[in-house]
């Protein structure tokens, strides 16, 4: 089981849904990786990240796509790559990671509740 954290501490999270406007594969990542551009809407912009989901996605899959994402940690250089947030998702049985996405449009930017 993991650490309880208040329900104070868990707002402090801010996770918010993005699309995916452009991505590329990320050949220099130690572990096999793709660079995101994810549109968070008018209020946060357009941010970086780079995701080790290359086992379960290409970069043309994920173009237009909407991802939740956490948007309030510090930005992380990752070789030549400036990550900005952290996409959120669950790994399988294999540690292959599958994206946490809303089942239905919601806007860009919307907050996890």
């Amino acid at each position: 089981m993991s650490a309880q954290i208040s329900f104070d501490d868990f707002l402090k999270v801010d996770i918010r849904a993005g699309t995916v406007t452009r991505a590329e594969a990320f050949p220099e990542a130690r572990k096999p990786a793709i660079k995101l551009w994810i549109d968070f809407g008018p209020e946060i912009g357009v941010r970086k990240s780079s995701a080790q989901i290359a086992a379960l996605y290409t970069p043309e899959d994920l173009v237009g796509r909407i991802v939740m994402a956490v948007v309030n940690f510090p930005p992380r250089q990752i070789g030549p790559f400036m990550s900005e947030v952290l996409v959120v998702g669950a790994s399988d049985s294999q540690g292959q990671i599958s994206l946490l996405a809303p089942d239905h449009d919601v806007p860009p930017g919307a907050r996890l509740h």
